[in-house]
């Protein structure tokens, strides 16, 4: 197991520099990206999302991934017809996505959370593309 003082030594953990000079944020300290044994599907999908999740976490301001899905989902709440379901349905699947990628580390209440979240937005598109 690492300590604290090896996961600082690593080099992911070191501040970075950016190509304007400016310090970038390290990436957050941990165990292991990746589930411990996983295969076929989930490890694709995991090593398909280590890219856009280090962008997410590294290169773009905190506020705008959090920002941007507040206002899709505001317009998917606010426009009737199925140009709401259009902007609803990027956090339909962004949401879906940090779902399966902290299932396997969430207990009993954590995924059932999610699964109302889901259940929730996927009914929500449903109404705007007029399937309900």
């Amino acid at each position: 197991m690492a300590t604290d003082d090896d996961r600082l030594k690593h080099p992911l953990a070191q501040p970075r520099e950016d190509h304007q000079g400016k310090p970038k944020r390290p990436l957050p300290p941990g165990e292991q990206f990746f589930t411990p044994g996983a295969t076929g599907m989930r490890k694709a999908v995991e090593r398909r999302s280590a890219a856009p999740m280090a962008f997410l976490f590294t290169q773009v301001p905190r506020w705008v991934t959090p920002a941007v899905m507040v206002v899709l989902l505001l317009a998917g709440f606010a426009v009737q017809s199925w140009l709401g379901g259009l902007a609803a349905l990027p956090v339909v699947v962004f949401v879906g996505w940090l779902a399966y990628l902290s299932w396997p580390s969430l207990g009993v209440g954590g995924k059932l959370l999610r699964v109302a979240m889901l259940t929730f937005l996927v009914l929500l598109v449903a109404t705007r593309f007029g399937l309900l």
